[in-house]
């Protein structure tokens, strides 16, 4: 996996005030957990537990979470999608930029696969440089999801809206370095990729 970051904290979320990471559970703790309890029932519902459905999971493949694709939407245009399906596809990104127009609004979305265990709090964290140096950090909270199964084989998040940067000094070209962290702080997955702010498409 590409790592062009320095420090290895700067591609950790910013932690939030107030918020805790929660106690980690099995699948089989979270099943047992307080059927009674309607704050907790909400929860496992949110998380996909409880529902119909056998469990996906690859008894070969001990990844946790399966990041299968990242697509860029900008109305007017079609999706451009970074497949990340295949191990080792995310080598080459940084080599095949993509264009983004100045000031277009665009938003991203990643659609992945959980397996084996509950996943907690996944965020997505991108650290963009321009001629090396930093000139922005983003993050989004993905969220805590249960094993994919047959019924529902993949997630599928948005991210929010953005808008481009525009004016002569912000186009040229930037290099990016994202990741996939969760409330562990296990990386699922790291990459560095490339793009151009350009005056058209």
């Amino acid at each position: 996996m590409a790592s062009a970051s320095n420090d290895p904290t700067d591609l950790l979320p910013d932690q939030t005030e107030g918020y805790k990471v929660g106690e980690k559970k099995t699948m089989d703790e979270y099943s047992k957990l307080d059927a009674d309890d309607d704050a907790m029932q909400r929860y496992k519902a949110s998380l996909g537990l409880g529902g119909a459905g056998k469990d996906i999971s690859d008894p070969n493949d001990p990844r946790h979470c399966i990041i299968l694709s990242l697509t860029m939407d900008s109305e007017g245009r079609p999706p451009v999608t970074i497949d990340l399906s295949e191990k080792g596809s995310e080598s080459t990104l940084k080599d095949k930029p993509f264009k983004i127009k100045e000031g277009a609004k665009f938003s991203m979305t990643a659609k992945f696969k959980v397996q084996h265990e509950i996943l907690s709090g996944l965020h997505y964290v991108q650290i963009v440089k321009r001629k090396g140096i930093r000139v922005g950090k983003d993050q989004e909270m993905i969220g805590s999801y249960a094993p994919n199964t047959d019924q529902n084989p993949v997630y599928t998040k948005r991210f929010a809206e953005e808008d481009a940067p525009s004016g002569m000094l912000a186009r040229g070209h930037y290099t990016a370095v994202s990741t996939f962290v969760d409330d562990d702080k296990k990386r699922h997955l790291e990459f560095e990729w490339a793009f151009d702010i350009s005056k058209d498409w």
